[in-house]
């Protein structure tokens, strides 16, 4: 049995650290530069295994060198790239990020042929069968969401959602199954069908998105951290690194904390934290790769359950 499977973008990242983003017909040098296995769901595999789960992945890449480095890479890291779909003709996803003064640009190539289809996910369905949890990247097509849910529907995985579903069909289908939810403040309004504006609204967001089977829901909020939410109660978890370098991958980081703590049998409030000391731990470097073990996330976890106490619904 694997303890979890991740269903999303594999990709291949392009780092670049820069004094300054150049104006049109100008150029500057880059300070630093990084090529590595990335997307958002490579990304949550390697932090889940970073905190000491098994993780598989289950993706497409190109049939390319950069898909073959992206398989091999996400090999050294220990997980099973096994449901990875190797499609032909197709060129692998680049994610370029461009960072300067703390802030973060992203180029995105994503050829079609290199998003999930329903058939893909099926031949992943003895791995999805098996899973302790099963993390759903939610940019991924809805067919290929829609499928997933099913395929795991009665099983005992924990279901893990992030994002925001890609039409109102999706959307039904991972309300009615996902156990936890995960998004942004621009997702969060594709889950609820309205703007969410500020902590408020944020809280007002994940208080709604408690029905059906939801044991914990987390949205961002902002300059604010997150709000977190589960039957009982709620509790607000500030942005534990002050001074972030790239805030790429802090929401693959939350994801990988929230579902490690909650495998461990944690309880909702612990998992928050978890979630909110990853994302710290990942954005005081370039790019989206986690950078933690378990040891680091639960000490500055414990360290700063003070700041953000829960209270009772």
């Amino acid at each position: 049995m694997v303890d979890a499977v991740v269903v999303g973008q594999v990709a291949r990242d392009l780092v670049l650290r820069v004094p300054a983003v150049p104006e049109a017909e100008g150029s500057v040098p880059v300070e630093e530069r990084s090529e590595l296995l990335g997307g958002k769901g490579a990304n949550q595999g390697v932090g889940l295994a970073l905190l000491g789960l098994s993780a598989a992945l289950v993706g497409v890449v190109g049939d390319d060198p950069a898909g073959r480095m992206a398989l091999d890479e996400a090999r050294a890291d220990g997980l099973d790239a096994d449901g990875v779909v190797v499609r032909p003709g197709a060129r692998t996803a680049l994610l370029v990020d461009v960072v300067s003064g703390g802030e973060r640009r992203l180029l995105e190539h994503t050829p079609e042929g290199v998003l999930l289809t329903p058939r893909d996910v099926q031949a992943s369905a003895a791995l999805l069968g098996e899973a302790r949890a099963v993390l759903v990247q939610l940019q991924q097509p809805g067919p290929a969401v829609v499928e997933t849910l099913r395929l795991v529907r009665g099983t005992a995985a924990l279901v893990v959602a992030d994002g925001a579903p890609a039409d109102e069909g999706t959307r039904e289908e991972v309300l009615a199954s996902a156990h936890v939810l995960r998004a942004d403040a621009g997702e969060a309004e594709g889950l609820v069908g309205h703007p969410v504006e500020g902590l408020d609204g944020a809280r007002a967001a994940a208080r709604e998105l408690l029905d059906g089977p939801r044991r914990l829901v987390v949205l961002a909020a902002g300059a604010e951290g997150n709000v977190a939410a589960w039957p009982g109660g709620e509790v607000v978890t500030p942005l534990l690194e002050p001074d972030p370098v790239d805030t790429t991958g802090a929401g693959d980081a939350t994801v990988a904390g929230l579902t490690a703590a909650l495998l461990a049998g944690e309880d909702p409030e612990v998992a928050a934290w978890w979630g909110a000391a990853a994302a710290a731990l990942t954005v005081g470097r370039t790019g989206g790769r986690p950078g933690f073990d378990a040891a680091a996330v639960r000490a500055l976890a414990d360290r700063s359950r003070g700041a953000g106490p829960s209270a009772p619904s």
